[in-house]
């Protein structure tokens, strides 16, 4: 069996790579046989695995995938290991009952911004994966950015100032609710969060991760991270990456409990510096891929090299998510 490469308007080319790669069914057999096609995830699964490491993003369009088992069973066919959501500060739903949740449920007119998947815990993922099952009406993108480039503006933008975050890392605080907040794209709840039952699990979670924590006396608590690295050299593409959740944190940790300004810390607990951020958002819109979501579609993406946002959108969209270990 053959991996098919297609083409789609909104991708582009970086370092001379597709991004992201688009793959189509190579014979009318894997179009439409959902076990001819796990029969060729398997059979191609390592070299699948490196286009994904090479391009950092990987479209598979035309497959015969129509739920969220199929996606699982998908993933199920690769040596890719379950990885649960334990950190993360989305509101999530499990889907199926091992490896597949909802994207963040946060209200369908807010956006997303870009960031690293779980940048802010000392073990983030090594990959993620999405699944269309209801594609919106209008917008929605699940929008995509080569960290190495963004990177590579930062520190042509701010030289001292990324240089100095290089150096220190940065740490970030958050209030995590005692029950899950739907209304904020940050409303996890710590038991979720942590997926624990009592705040005797929660300590024990939050010790073993470096971080530091004040119970609120409405049942919540206040986070702080330990100084995590915000640039990172990918040792498969050979570059620097900008693996963070700065102007994701800084520009939408915003609810009742938390204030992105506040919520992302570089030495000393020193601020970030509003003009660098918002030429920051400016380049990643700039430099991003959107494309048109299509049901059946399958996105992986190479957390280590490759950020991820959500475009606001009108209509139902229900995106699913899985993620794992490298």
């Amino acid at each position: 069996m053959t991996i098919l490469i297609d083409v789609i308007k909104e991708q582009k080319q970086v370092a001379g790579l597709d991004f992201p790669l688009v793959i189509k069914p190579s014979t009318a057999k894997i179009a439409s046989s959902k076990d001819a096609f796990n029969r060729w995830v398997a059979e191609n699964t390592q070299e699948l695995k490196q286009r994904l490491i090479e391009h950092g993003a990987v479209l598979f369009r035309g497959f015969p995938l129509a739920s969220a088992d199929d996606f699982e069973t998908m993933l199920n066919q690769t040596d890719f290991k379950n990885m649960p959501y334990v950190g993360g500060a989305a509101p999530r739903s499990q889907v199926t009952a091992s490896r597949v949740v909802t994207a963040n449920e946060s209200p369908a007119t807010e956006k997303i911004p870009f960031h690293h998947e779980m940048a802010q815990v000392p073990t983030p993922p090594g990959y993620i994966f999405f699944y269309c099952d209801t594609a919106p009406q209008e917008g929605g993108a699940t929008s995509i950015l080569h960290s190495a480039e963004i990177c590579q503006r930062f520190f042509a933008l701010a030289p001292e100032f990324a240089a100095s975050i290089e150096q220190s890392g940065v740490s970030y605080r958050r209030v995590m609710p005692l029950e899950t907040d739907k209304s904020s794209a940050i409303g996890r709840s710590w038991r979720e969060t942590f997926q624990v039952q009592d705040q005797a699990q929660a300590e024990s979670v939050m010790r073993e991760a470096g971080m530091s924590w004040q119970w609120l006396e409405d049942g919540s608590v206040a986070t702080k991270t330990q100084a995590l690295p915000a640039i990172r050299f990918d040792p498969e593409i050979k570059q620097k990456v900008f693996f963070n959740s700065i102007v994701a944190v800084y520009t939408g940790w915003n609810d009742s409990r938390n204030k992105g300004e506040a919520s992302v810390l570089g030495a000393d607990d020193s601020v970030m510096q509003p003009l660098v951020i918002a030429e920051l958002v400016k380049e990643m819109d700039r430099l991003c891929v959107n494309f048109k979501w299509q049901p059946g579609d399958v996105l992986w993406l190479n957390n280590h090299t490759v950020m991820h946002a959500r475009q606001p959108f009108k209509g139902d969209r229900l995106t699913l998510a899985s993620i794992s270990f490298k």
